[in-house]
């Protein structure tokens, strides 16, 4: 039943969407009316975007640089733990492992967002009914997040190789209906380009400047495009050459942006009959159920109607979906690389016949459970202070390459390395410092998850040494 080592199976392509779908999940359909717009306006999301993509494949451009010198699963705990020892690399798979386990869940849950926005009021929303963080939680909802969790762990102990293709076909269907939508959103008369005014949020508080709100958008950048880092996570298990990586990582941040921008200036544009522009309908958002409360959604009726309800469902499920079977696969490989090497029991590198660390998937699985019970809400602290991992590992690898390039004598690498490094300090900066006017960083249950967080990876990593 057991083999001895992961076997090449990923295509490139698969890869590419494994990577794509990670970047692009819930938050692409559900931000763009619930946060972009009201942080940054069209013009300031759409400059925060492209600015944080730039940003990110200057990353990459180190992440390809350490895929070339160790193509293993561990990616980023590797990267760290070969330049600067065990304790580095552990500290930096712990808040990544964070990282990727959580958008799990999260993804899971927003797939009740989807019925609730084709109706008022969903088939799931049966059964049992509280509240936690003031997120209404029913029964039917629960399932269907429990569902989708069960599910997938199952497709994931299918074999990277069967994982990959349902991705890659999610992934055309995502692509397929932003494409669509945006290409109909030129043609349709209830799309007026008009109603991208204003490009930035009124400046109804005081102190927003331009700058301020591009700032805003663009600290959410950890979080945005994590997911172009799972092909490191992958790299053992690659039927392609590691050089062909920074093509993949590359490709896919770019077609992220291309996702974010398109569904939030699809949203600004199709605004519901009735609001003068975009600034009253999203400041109206909390008021609204049915397709209207979710902006894609109600741009996409506005634009194409039925078949508009029709096609962005597709988009938004498929768009949840990949982020759900993404990171089980991203996550289950960095516990098996952890295990691996010791830093975690050998229970988790445990792999099954067709090549997956199951019981790593199962550990995924168990962690995300519960999760539906408490609620979105309560889940986004989560989220929120796992955004921390992205910005750590993204400073570890940058940091990993000038080692390395330094060894060398790349200078290039070097440049690169220390400029990923520094815009990864200001990602956290941003995340744990609040900052007068900027509206991005921690709540207080997210701080006190994050110290509980960091306390037990110090008793975990005490307790490996011990053993």
């Amino acid at each position: 039943m057991l083999t001895q080592r992961l076997e090449r199976k990923l295509t490139a392509f698969n890869a590419w969407s494994f990577a794509l779908g990670g970047i692009v999940g819930w938050g692409a359909m559900v931000m763009p009316g619930t946060t972009f717009l009201k942080r940054g306006g069209t013009v300031g999301t759409m400059a925060a975007m492209e600015i944080a993509a730039v940003i990110m494949l200057i990353i990459s451009y180190n992440y390809a640089y350490m895929i070339k010198k160790f193509p293993e699963s561990g990616g980023q705990f590797i990267f760290a733990e070969k330049a600067f020892g065990r304790t580095h690399g552990f500290i930096c798979a712990w808040f990544l492992g964070l990282c990727y386990v959580m958008i799990i869940p999260m993804n899971a849950t927003a797939l009740c967002l989807v019925f609730r926005a084709l109706s008022g009021r969903s088939i799931f929303q049966a059964g049992f009914h509280y509240a936690v963080a003031g997120y209404d939680i029913y029964f039917g909802e629960v399932m269907l997040a429990l569902s989708a969790i069960i599910l997938f762990s199952f497709v994931s102990w299918k074999g990277v190789k069967a994982a990959g293709v349902l991705q890659s076909l999610f992934v055309v269907l995502l692509l397929s209906g932003v494409i669509v939508i945006m290409a109909a959103s030129f043609l349709s008369p209830n799309a007026d380009r008009a109603h991208l005014l204003p490009m930035f949020f009124p400046d109804v508080q005081g102190g927003r400047s331009v700058l301020v709100q591009v700032i805003s958008i663009l600290v959410l950048a950890p979080w945005m495009y994590v997911g172009f880092d799972t092909v490191p996570q992958m790299a053992e298990e690659s039927l392609f050459p590691p050089s062909k990586s920074k093509f993949i990582m590359d490709t896919s941040i770019i077609a992220g942006c291309f996702v974010y921008v398109s569904m939030t200036l699809i949203a600004a544009s199709g605004i519901p009959s009735g609001y003068p522009d975009w600034v009253s309908y999203v400041s109206d958002l909390p008021n609204l159920t049915g397709p209207s409360g979710i902006a894609t959604f109600a741009a996409a009726y506005n634009i194409m109607g039925n078949a508009g309800i029709f096609i962005i469902s597709v988009t938004a499920l498929t768009a949840m979906l990949t982020g759900i079977l993404g990171f089980y696969t991203a996550a289950s490989r960095l516990l098996y690389s952890l295990s691996r090497d010791g830093l975690l029991p050998s229970w988790f590198g445990v792999i099954n016949k067709n090549s997956v660390p199951f019981n790593a998937v199962l550990f995924c699985a168990l962690v995300s459970l519960p999760a539906p019970f408490v609620g979105r809400n309560a889940l986004g602290w989560t989220v929120d202070m796992s955004s921390i991992g992205g910005a750590v590992s993204f400073g570890y690898t940058s940091l990993a390459a000038v080692h390395f390039a330094g060894l060398e004598g790349r200078r290039d690498i070097m440049i690169f390395g220390a400029a990923g490094f520094i815009f990864s300090l200001m990602f956290a900066f941003f995340l744990l410092v609040p900052v007068e006017g900027l509206d991005c960083s921690l709540e207080v249950p997210s701080y006190v998850l994050l110290v509980l967080w960091t306390l037990a990876g110090i008793l975990m990593f005490m307790r490996t040494k011990r053993a």
